[in-house]
């Protein structure tokens, strides 16, 4: 093999690169912290606060659903005349006692 060419090199580059994904590869299989390029760790726990957030974001959106649906019936029930309110209460009541 000529050690003065690009060649070896690159042989190098490539089994480096091949060592390192495989270090990788096996570390996120287990559960480890990966490296990237740089020496830097990403830990799997920042993966597992991402899931955490968004679980609790939907929830919050359900929330929000619900609330937005009880403002609606109170609007309905401050605009709506007194009048019509009491004519329908007093509806319910005279169907309640005719059961």
């Amino acid at each position: 093999m000529n050690f003065a060419g690009p060649d070896f090199v690159l042989a190098i580059i490539a089994i480096s690169t091949g060592g390192w994904l495989i270090n990788n590869w096996i570390r996120a299989r287990h559960g480890y912290a990966l490296e990237d390029e740089w020496g830097g760790k990403t830990s799997r726990a920042e993966a597992d606060e991402t899931k955490r957030l968004r679980q609790e974001n939907t929830e919050l959106r359900e929330q929000l659903d619900h609330f937005a649906d009880r403002v609606k019936v109170l609007e309905r029930i401050v605009t709506d005349k007194s009048v019509n309110v009491a004519s329908q209460i007093e509806a319910l009541r005279i169907e309640e006692q005719t059961k």
